[in-house]
């Protein structure tokens, strides 16, 4: 009996951790698909034009370009605090 015991509280850990090794091992190829299509999709999107993103409806066609202003007389009036 205490055999009996043994060998099934063996093989339940074995299928324990075979079914951890498997859904481990599943979870890590999902993860590695989604990030092989991101990347093909940022590859394809940054060889885009701006126009064809405007045609596909991308946010970022229409995001503000950054722009760097400077008051007139911005130069003089730091030179003459110093």
């Amino acid at each position: 009996m205490a055999h009996t015991e043994t060998r099934a509280s063996h093989s339940q850990w074995t299928g324990r951790f075979s079914r951890f090794l498997l859904e481990s091992t599943a979870a890590a190829i999902a993860a590695f698909r989604i990030w092989r299509l991101n990347a093909a999709r940022r590859r394809e999107i940054a060889g885009l034009t701006v126009e064809q993103l405007r045609d596909i409806g991308h946010p970022l066609a229409d995001a503000p370009t950054p722009t760097f202003d400077v008051k007139a007389g911005l130069i003089a009036n730091l030179m003459s605090m110093r």
